[in-house]
């Protein structure tokens, strides 16, 4: 896979300018030390809002590092573990096929999530757009981004990443309004 550091001064090819210089940021294919680091980044009310509302178990990070190593030897790309400029863990970004039996059914979506510590210092668009960066480099002609209508700051780094909003859905079980944003190249 090449390097796993790199900082974004400036836009990837095709990509919309950023107005300020965005951090230093890593990504690595999550360890099994990872699953713990996730599961204490993401131990905040803020961050699961719009992801069940409360934590997961240690369980559900151990299962989801596994099989993003799993996802990442077999497609060359997966949610990988973002890092900060001093190698502290401080969230994960990446792609993954669209799992659900509705909205973009066999799609690749993009994803991140983010300690709430860390909000609003550009590590998401930074983290995202070596992303795009990444999957356009194994091959996948275009992504898309599912969001909570609600979420604002996932709907900006969706604009920042210059991605469209292409259709609205409700969600079966929460009947909640959900983005689906696109980006091809």
């Amino acid at each position: 896979m090449g390097s796993l550091c790199s900082r974004i001064d400036h836009p990837a090819e095709g990509l919309p300018p950023v107005n300020r210089a965005l951090p230093v940021v890593r990504l690595r294919v999550p360890t099994d030390e990872d699953a713990v680091a996730w599961h204490r980044v993401f131990d905040h009310p803020d961050v699961m809002e719009f992801h069940g509302g409360r934590s997961a178990e240690l369980s559900f990070y151990e299962e989801l590092t596994a099989r993003q190593r799993r996802h990442d030897a077999e497609h060359g790309f997966c949610l990988w573990t973002m890092l900060d400029e001093s190698g502290r863990v401080i969230g994960f970004t990446g792609a993954q096929p669209w799992p659900q039996e509705w909205g973009p059914r066999g799609e690749i979506e993009i994803g991140w999530r983010l300690g709430r510590e860390h909000w609003g210092k550009g590590y998401v668009t930074a983290a995202a757009r070596m992303t795009l960066e990444r999957v356009r480099a194994a091959g996948v002609s275009g992504v898309v981004a599912m969001v909570n209508a609600r979420n604002a700051r996932s709907i900006a780094v969706t604009r920042r990443l210059g991605m469209s909003l292409a259709e609205v859905f409700t969600t079966p079980v929460s009947q909640q309004e959900a983005h689906c944003y696109r980006l091809e190249w």
